[in-house]
């Protein structure tokens, strides 16, 4: 099966580097409210943030401002955390339009790869954490899993309550910017493609480590239907500005 060609993939703007400039001084600025607004003027769809346990960059302060100005604009906000039993309140409280369930090591700089849903008890934790939340928003709150793009690990995904799955493309981008050869990636990406939306019609995003020209072989080979960045986009803002870097990045996606 080919993979399904999204024409109009939705991008998702990750501000948490913006919080982390803020927490290098510990200052309350720069703004992240203020970033969001103006990724979501720029033609962001989504706005991404990822409440980590260490709360290394994204406060809970922080979780309220976000959340009413993508509530202003009709836009979506995909809240990122970790299935401790310590971030479910939290999470109910913000009421995403979605949450994503990541994995977390205290030691990792950034997130290292997707949930391991080979291990048994991750699984059943996973799905406990699923279940609850479905019990506790019947709709239109969605859930998304950060995964490898491995066969065993989607197809045990597609037995848990969720509406999507978020491909794990830090691989992916390191290898493109060694100019590597990519054609296993690819292979992988598009039988990720036919687990999840060919033959389970549940939505296939892809997030991390992603830049503008990383994510162009993807958007041309119609992978995925969301992708979601923010390091290289705030770390470009520093010199051409946040708007500008969103409305390329955007073209890109839209084209």
């Amino acid at each position: 099966m080919r993979p399904t060609y999204f024409k109009q993939p939705r991008l998702g703007v990750n501000i948490d580097h913006v919080a982390t400039v803020r927490q290098a001084r510990g200052e309350s600025y720069p703004s992240l409210s203020y970033a969001a607004e103006v990724a979501l003027k720029a033609g962001a769809e989504q706005i991404t943030i990822h409440l980590r346990e260490d709360r290394r960059h994204i406060q809970d302060f922080d979780l309220p401002k976000v959340k009413e100005m993508t509530t202003k604009y009709g836009s979506l906000l995909n809240l990122e955390l970790s299935t401790s039993l310590e971030m479910f309140p939290i999470a109910v409280a913000t009421s995403p339009a979605w949450l994503c369930l990541v994995p977390e090591k205290r030691e990792e700089r950034t997130t290292e790869g997707g949930l391991n849903l080979k291990d048994n008890n991750i699984f059943q934790n996973v799905k406990n954490f699923c279940e609850k939340w479905k019990a506790t928003f019947p709709a239109n709150h969605k859930i998304s899993l950060f995964l490898e793009a491995d066969e065993l690990i989607l197809k045990r995904a597609m037995e848990l309550p969720i509406e999507a799955v978020e491909i794990h493309t830090g691989a992916y981008a390191k290898s493109f910017l060694m100019n590597e050869n990519l054609t296993d990636y690819f292979d992988r990406f598009s039988l990720a493609n036919q687990i999840v939306y060919g033959e389970h019609q549940k939505q296939i995003h892809a997030g991390h480590g992603l830049t503008i020209d990383s994510v162009v072989p993807l958007v041309e080979k119609g992978f995925f239907a969301e992708y979601n960045i923010g390091h290289w986009i705030v770390s470009q803002a520093l010199f051409d500005g946040l708007a500008v870097v969103v409305k390329k990045l955007n073209s890109v996606l839209k084209k």
